[in-house]
């Protein structure tokens, strides 16, 4: 039997990604050089097809970055002269906050409990922030920013720059790009590639920001200064040698989404989700760790168990199905299981019938 990954990233390849990835290496694409031709045409098809899937508009900037994590580093230094606001939801949104403060930042943060959001009226950012940093889809803990809180959080503060960590949100999550400044994400979750490629979008306005700290004398980077990279990105070129491999499969994965549809998409989301969140909910051992129900991912599934979740997860290992752990602190007590455009609606009810059989 094939082995199924439903586990929250790395994940399970887009099903169109092996051939792809076949036709790469035939086309000589991982050998290509970055200067040339055919990496030019590569980029700009990724940026395009992006652009379109996520209905970003042309005046904001497709860059590649190695990871999401590099893109917490990058927005700092090119964003932020002073001070940072950041609303964690969990450890990968607090690590956010902790590279602010490594980068000398002042840092203003909103933590919450684990598995809840904060409402609108609690996030009050200080006068001197520069930026505002979200987390679209906290992975750690299965928690969904709404959509209307970061449209309420650009109309109170118009001024300040507003950041997006999209990381296992996008593309699923549709986002409204005017009530946001920049967006990022790695391509192992949702989109279902291999790790090793990040995605960071940003608008005129974080290019602004930027020089203008440079213009003060401000580090804001050395070959990944956001100047270079915009500058860079408008001919489609990148300042390094990227992974040519990962930025060609992304494109052509982005073309797949397309000619599929992403209404369809988000719909098989929404069917697997629900059928998910019925076996928990039926499940005598089993519980939603995000109590309520409007903030629960639908592309991350925590469960507490009653029982160690090893018992489980290696139980579906047996039968070469793989789901994720607790992240941290909650390795034995949570399970995490994905739901992204790759797993089939067919795939995601063997899973639940699985689940609901099982007892330990």
């Amino acid at each position: 039997m094939f082995e199924l990954f439903f586990t929250p990233g790395p994940s399970a390849l887009y099903f169109t990604a092996e051939e792809h990835i076949k036709t790469a290496l035939k086309k000589g694409v991982c050998s290509t050089s970055h200067r040339g031709q055919q990496f030019k045409d590569i980029y700009r098809e990724c940026q395009q097809n992006l652009k379109q899937l996520m209905d970003i508009p042309e005046d904001y900037h497709v860059l590649i970055t190695s990871s999401a994590n590099e893109a917490w580093e990058r927005i700092i230094e090119n964003c932020v002269e002073n001070e940072s606001y950041h609303v964690s939801m969990g450890a990968f949104s607090q690590r956010f906050a902790k590279i602010s403060t490594q980068l000398g930042r002042k840092v203003h943060e909103l933590v919450v409990e684990d598995g809840t959001v904060p409402d609108f009226d609690k996030i009050e950012v200080p006068r001197d922030v520069e930026l505002i940093t979200l987390c679209l889809n906290e992975s750690a803990c299965g928690t969904t920013m709404p959509l209307e809180t970061i449209n309420a959080i650009r109309q109170k503060y118009p001024d300040k720059l507003i950041a997006i960590d999209g990381v296992s949100g996008v593309p699923v999550i549709p986002i409204d790009f005017k009530s946001i400044d920049t967006l990022y994400f790695s391509v192992q979750k949702a989109f279902g590639l291999p790790a090793g490629l990040g995605i960071w979008i940003v608008n005129d306005r974080c290019l602004e920001k930027a020089m203008a700290l440079e213009a003060k004398g401000k580090m804001i980077g050395s070959y990944h200064r956001l100047p270079d990279m915009v500058e860079k990105a408008a001919v489609y070129q990148t300042a390094e040698t990227p992974n040519i491999l990962g930025i060609y499969t992304l494109a052509k994965v982005a073309a797949d989404m397309l000619e599929k549809g992403i209404l369809a998409i988000r719909r098989e989301i929404d069917y697997k989700s629900a059928i998910l969140n019925q076996v928990i909910e039926a499940h005598p051992q089993l519980h939603h760790f995000v109590a309520n129900e409007k903030h629960r991912s639908k592309t991350v599934k925590v469960i507490k168990s009653d029982f160690e979740s090893n018992l489980l997860i290696d139980h579906l290992k047996s039968k070469k199905i793989h789901i994720g752990s607790g992240y941290g602190a909650y390795k034995k007590e949570h399970i995490r299981i994905a739901n992204f455009p790759t797993h089939s609606k067919e795939q995601t009810e063997m899973l639940v019938d699985l689940i609901e059989a099982f007892r330990s």
